[in-house]
């Protein structure tokens, strides 16, 4: 049995870059409500990359799914990054589960800045980087959403 690939799927995986704050809104909807253990984040300090291991709800797909909401893997990836900093973040635990609500980019010293992932739970994690570059790549099929349910955001 093998792992589940896009290739073997009608919908066509993601992949889009940002390099300036408007690109990356448009990676922020899309990774909002998107979940991962905290054991699948890694900064490579020597190539001064980023990464996340991302189950992302499926936004894209619009009307569509609230009938049947789907979930998929994608890895979101940070380069340029000279510092991490996190804060209500238990990096011992490494079962815990993060929720994304929002990726945004706060220009230091143009192109540098910071990138905040604003976590649920008011967790966040801050990258210093040398300029904006990002990525965010879908690496399997969809699949149905465990909790077979849309994530709400009450007012």
């Amino acid at each position: 049995m093998t792992d589940a690939r896009f290739e073997d799927s009608r919908e066509a995986p993601l992949n889009l870059g940002a390099m300036d704050a408007d690109d990356l809104a448009v990676i922020s909807a899309l990774v909002q409500d998107a979940v991962f253990p905290a054991s699948e984040m890694r900064w490579d300090r020597t190539a001064h990359r980023f990464a996340l291991l991302l189950n992302r709800f499926r936004w894209e797909e619009g009307p569509a799914r609230a009938a049947s909401p789907e979930r998929v893997q994608s890895v979101l990836v940070f380069e340029g990054v000279s510092g991490v900093a996190s804060n209500g973040i238990d990096r011992k635990d490494k079962d815990t589960v993060l929720s994304i609500l929002s990726v945004t980019f706060d220009a230091t010293d143009a192109p540098a800045g910071h990138v905040l992932l604003t976590l649920a739970g008011d967790g966040a994690i801050r990258l210093t980087t040398e300029a904006l570059e990002a990525t965010l790549k879908d690496v399997t099929k969809p699949y149905v959403a465990p909790s077979k349910k849309t994530p709400d955001h009450p007012d």
